[in-house]
């Protein structure tokens, strides 16, 4: 089966420092995978990464056999693959409703002239993203709180609207850079819940960032540790979780 992503020795250093080295990932399609490791193991910069946000001092990446390296953020969005980030980052003064909104402007165009004339191309493919925006928001259980101010919601209701407007964008591969961050456990469970729920209703392939190790044992089949920027381990998540170098390496001793 041919990998959805792959990455090849992708590395960056920032002056002396090795902030990632050699990393070597496969994600096949409908992976739900896990990356973990201590603070400052290297894990957002791999996300920073995948996005675009920096670019690989040594190798290289590929979705759908397609090489990203080097793309914009905009263009790596385009392709398919979106996030969410550790400190949620939403439209705070725009509705709900208008935060999804902005993750369709991908897909749904219409000409300047068109927009500023309010022409029938205008109406009509405001229509439309109003109701895939409803439609994105009813899967997330958002959409009771439609015209609500995205910083008017409650916290896990914030992380929700985050995770909807990337998936409004219509990826084909979901960073979720610790989604459980600052949840109580009863919001973290019915993320996991969400999150399997938006792998399989939108046929995406995920790849999760988390600290939380009851979330990542009860939904990532596989995870991949880093620790100071280099692979420690990789495989069966509950394998990998008994590795005594990857219990070092999180407790210190």
């Amino acid at each position: 089966m041919a990998a959805l992503l792959e990455t090849k020795n992708l590395g960056i250093s920032f002056g002396g420092l090795h902030a990632v080295e050699d990393f070597n990932l496969t994600l096949q399609k409908g992976d739900l995978y896990g990356l973990i490791g201590p603070n400052g193991a290297g894990k957002t910069t791999v996300f920073n990464l995948l996005t675009g946000v920096y670019k690989p001092t040594t190798g290289t990446f590929f979705l759908d056999g397609k090489e990203l390296k080097g793309k914009k953020p905009a263009d790596i969005s385009q392709e398919g693959i979106a996030r969410t980030f550790q400190n949620i980052r939403l439209f705070k003064n725009l509705s709900v409703i208008d935060n999804v909104k902005v993750g369709l402007h991908n897909q749904m165009k219409y000409s300047t002239a068109v927009g500023i004339f309010r022409l029938l191309g205008y109406f009509k493919t405001e229509k439309l993203m109003n109701e895939k925006a409803m439609e994105l928001l009813s899967v997330f259980e958002l959409d009771e709180n439609s015209d609500t101010l995205a910083s008017n919601l409650p916290y896990g209701k914030q992380r929700k609207l985050e995770m909807a407007r990337a998936v409004a964008t219509n990826p084909k591969l979901l960073l979720l850079d610790e989604p459980a961050a600052g949840m109580n456990p009863n919001e973290t469970k019915e993320l996991m819940d969400t999150i399997r729920l938006v792998r399989d209703k939108f046929d995406l392939t995920v790849l999760v960032i988390e600290h939380d190790m009851n979330l990542v044992a009860g939904i990532c089949e596989n995870i991949m540790v880093l620790n100071f920027g280099t692979e420690l381990a990789k495989g069966k998540t509950d394998e990998v979780l008994k590795n005594p170098e990857v219990i070092k390496a999180y407790l210190g001793n």
